[in-house]
């Protein structure tokens, strides 16, 4: 009897012993069950999140706003240019100071914000270049950022007449003759601007004293070549003495131009500026000046490069 009560009750232990092995193993594969999706899960999100990293835009340059001073005779092809470059450089945006190229150098000297300095002359540049002949830059300016002074294009000097042309002024040798006999008015630049430097070369090779024809009334004057521009534009002169490329975009009647004994050549010098805050910017804009897209919009109006 005592053996089969022993018997029984080694037969109930062997029972428990089975049941929770069981139980333990069903445990340990429940957990391995739910540590499996969770491991797919974290690397689903990695996945995803790399996908996402890869999708986004590469990160672009800081937006630079480039200061270009430039003689009032480029408003017209720069502002065409300046929508061209924005393709090119589209972190990059043009902010324009057109005017004589004299005042232009006045506001560098006291120290106007500019990256970029375009005149309509070599004087202008020479009075804030440090290496120019010190008769010329006589208050020993230094503005122009060694290495990167050019010379850009060449423009011409032409004799212009408003509509219908009254006077029928159809030559210099005409214009001169009215000057002579005080027949007829002409606009020329003020003589601190290029233009007007010009102008002034013109009736020295004509040997016509300025002042006096000043005096007699026979000349007016503007403080840009813009001004000029509209004074014959609107008739209120006889004759006008401009850029061709002026003429151009005014569409002024030409009569006739000036030559290189008259007057020189008509040579457009550019230059960074050590002042710049953003010289390397200022430097692709230049170089991207004398690349074909722009020269070509240059040469349309006039201009032509500087061989």
């Amino acid at each position: 009897m005592k053996n089969k009560v022993f018997a029984a009750m080694m037969a109930a232990v062997m029972m428990l012993g089975m049941t929770a092995c069981a139980s333990s193993g069903e445990a340990k594969a429940s957990e391995t069950q739910s540590e499996a999706p969770a491991q797919s899960e974290a690397e689903s999100s990695a996945a995803e999140a790399s996908v996402a990293e890869a999708s986004q835009p590469a990160e672009t340059g800081d937006a630079v706003e480039l200061t270009v001073f430039a003689a009032a005779s480029m408003t017209e092809t720069l502002t065409e240019i300046a929508e061209l470059y924005k393709a090119v450089e589209p972190n990059v945006s043009l902010v324009f100071n057109f005017d004589s190229s004299g005042t232009l150098k006045e506001q560098i000297e006291q120290g106007a914000a500019c990256d970029l300095f375009i005149s309509a002359g070599q004087k202008q540049m020479n009075q804030l270049d440090s290496t120019a002949d010190p008769e010329v830059n006589t208050d020993g300016l230094d503005f122009v950022e060694q290495g990167t002074r050019i010379n850009l294009l060449e423009n011409k000097v032409v004799l212009v007449v408003p509509e219908d042309n009254p006077k029928n002024i159809n030559s210099f040798d005409d214009m001169i003759a009215g000057l002579k006999d005080g027949s007829i008015l002409l606009a020329m630049g003020n003589s601190d601007v290029p233009v007007g430097q010009y102008t002034q070369k013109i009736l020295a090779y004509y040997e016509l004293d300025e002042e006096e024809l000043a005096k007699a009334g026979t000349i007016t004057y503007g403080t840009n070549v813009k001004e000029v521009t509209t004074q014959v534009s609107e008739g209120a002169v006889d004759c006008g003495i401009i850029y061709c490329t002026d003429a151009f975009s005014a569409g002024l009647t030409v009569v006739d131009n000036a030559t290189k004994e008259m007057c020189g050549q008509v040579i457009y010098p550019a230059a960074v500026l050590n002042v710049s805050t953003h010289k390397e910017e200022a430097q692709d804009f230049l170089d991207y000046l004398k690349t074909d897209e722009p020269m070509a919009v240059f040469e349309k109006v006039g201009f032509a490069a500087v061989e």
